[in-house]
């Protein structure tokens, strides 16, 4: 199976490397794909380049089996539409079982996302949720495809919808770039060698005034 876990990375930091350790293992996965978004649909343009932000991903990844730093998304003009990323992964593996990967609160707004209801036309979708958080789906259409068994997911190559708890890591890539810009340390909250990279390249370094206001009350 192959996993899909998509993202501005803005930085790469333990919170998502280690939700994507425990997804790997759990689903079995033949590969999980970190995709860095070029242009997010609903948020605001990442003020980091996204081949920037595709090299710390790789930094963060080296060496660790299985997970592949994925650049469609950034070879991409336009929005970075996640229902055309999984159909271009769709029509390289015609067969497997792939698996999009989603935190709750964007499973939540998931009928904002463009031609949503396709996503599972081309993937299984696998809402990550925390321990003893319950979240029922009160859409018919979510209902007549959710599944309570993760191995349902290997049997078919798309369609289910699953939830998943995961371990609960309170990191945030805004936090890491505030601590940044008010000259603070984040080490510990992302890895050594992505953060060697952000100040060998002074990424996230200047502050909002309203930013500084704040850290200076």
């Amino acid at each position: 199976m192959i996993g899909v876990y998509g993202g501005t990375f803005n930085p790469i930091h333990y919170g998502h490397l280690r939700t994507a350790l425990e997804v790997q293992a759990l689903f079995n996965l033949d590969q999980l794909r970190l995709i860095p978004c070029r242009q997010p649909p609903h948020r605001e343009q990442p003020e980091v380049l996204g081949q920037t932000r595709m090299e710390m991903l790789q930094l963060a990844i080296d060496g660790v089996a299985g997970f592949i730093a994925d650049s469609r998304e950034l070879d991409r003009e336009g929005p970075s539409y996640m229902v055309d990323t999984l159909r271009s992964l769709r029509q390289e593996m015609p067969e497997q079982s792939i698996i999009l990967f989603i935190g709750a609160d964007a499973f939540l707004g998931l009928e904002k996302w463009h031609r949503w209801q396709q996503l599972f036309d081309y993937a299984h979708l696998v809402v990550m949720t925390r321990p003893n958080f319950s979240l029922q789906p009160e859409s018919e259409f979510f209902r007549q495809r959710l599944v309570s068994q993760r191995e349902m997911l290997a049997a078919k190559s798309a369609g289910y919808l699953f939830f998943q708890a995961v371990t609960p890591l309170d990191i945030s890539a805004t936090q890491i770039r505030q601590i940044i810009a008010t000259d603070g340390n984040p080490q510990f909250l992302l890895p050594d060698a992505v953060l060697a990279f952000i100040r060998q390249h002074q990424l996230y370094q200047a502050a909002p005034l309203n930013d500084r206001t704040l850290n200076a009350n």
